[in-house]
């Protein structure tokens, strides 16, 4: 037990053979119990596994038949912990890039009581710019950017980070199966929690890579799909959250700022276009557009500003 609670460690992992067993073997003794989702790996993954689990009893090895991404292996493991009623579940990946020494600042606030959820951030540290290879650093900034606005936690950041804690409240009332089941689930996450009022922290985690883990994350070909997610994730949340749960009039200033501002860029460019090839533009078309693009830029700050100061308390 970590401080009388019981933790259990949800270890998702896809052929990593080469990996897993380090990531077992250097398990703080407090740990109580270690699930291991294997996702339908094509490698020695299980083996090793099923040969670590003789040696310590905390292993449990769980199985998929059909890969189901890493989200899917995630909520396995979740529903997991909260079956066996666990105080806390930790998210460690089987590639061995989660540092145990950070457990303890990861299980720190979610144990003593001041959050639900808590997470590593690796942008934290100076040295993250030179650690983290240079396309997955912008990536995962510009995808935090986006998840501040979708999540209404607007003081995470790195919300690409899968080394997590999570309390058991929290693990009872989020509906896994619905989770999303590939890598935009910490930003599906996050919009749940967020939705049912849960309190989240960043906790500064040191990054580690060459290792021997192999990524099979494209950020170029990540971040257009997973934009997408955050943009539907937004507007679910801003449905749940502001109009169904309770109601609170920045959902106006959003719908008004998503309307105008686009409205006044797509008149600019209209304009712009016209006045370069076919000839003048009248001085109150062009102001008309300016109006339209500040109105809308003004919403937009004003619905962020309320969104900000109704979930200030949630961290």
């Amino acid at each position: 037990m970590y401080k009388d609670a019981r933790v259990c460690v949800v270890v998702p992992c896809y052929n990593e053979e080469t990996q897993i067993a380090k990531v077992i073997e250097t398990m703080p003794g407090f740990v109580d119990g270690i699930v291991v989702i294997d996702d339908k790996s094509q490698d020695s993954t299980c083996k090793v596994v099923d040969a670590l689990a003789k040696a310590d009893s905390r292993v449990e090895l769980i199985r998929h038949e059909v890969n189901q991404g890493v989200g899917g292996a995630i909520a396995t493991g979740y529903k997991y912990a909260r079956d066996n009623k666990y105080s806390v579940a930790v998210v460690m990946a089987g590639d061995g890039q989660m540092h145990p020494e950070d457990l303890p600042s990861i299980l720190d606030p979610v144990v003593a009581g001041e959050v639900d959820y808590s997470k590593g951030n690796r942008l934290f540290s100076g040295d993250a710019w030179e650690m983290i290879p240079r396309v997955r650093y912008l990536g995962n900034s510009m995808l935090s950017l986006l998840t501040k606005i979708a999540s209404g936690y607007w003081h995470v950041a790195d919300s690409q980070s899968g080394y997590t804690a999570i309390n058991l409240k929290a693990l009872e009332t989020i509906h896994w199966d619905e989770m999303y089941k590939t890598y935009g689930q910490p930003n599906d996450l996050l919009v749940r929690l967020n939705v049912y009022g849960f309190r989240v922290r960043d906790v500064p985690i040191k990054p580690v890579y060459g290792i021997g883990e192999k990524s099979g994350i494209k950020p170029l070909r990540m971040i257009p799909r997973l934009s997408l997610l955050i943009t539907k994730l937004f507007f679910f949340r801003l449905l749940q959250k502001y109009i169904i749960r309770d109601f609170h009039p920045l959902v106006f200033f959003y719908a008004l700022g998503l309307f105008l501002f686009p409205l006044g860029m797509l008149s600019g460019g209209y304009l712009f276009l016209y006045r370069i090839f076919l000839g003048s533009v009248e001085a109150t078309s062009a102001l008309f557009s300016v109006f339209l693009v500040i109105m809308g830029l003004q919403f937009l700050l004003f619905a962020m500003w309320f969104d900000m100061e109704a979930n200030k308390d949630l961290k």
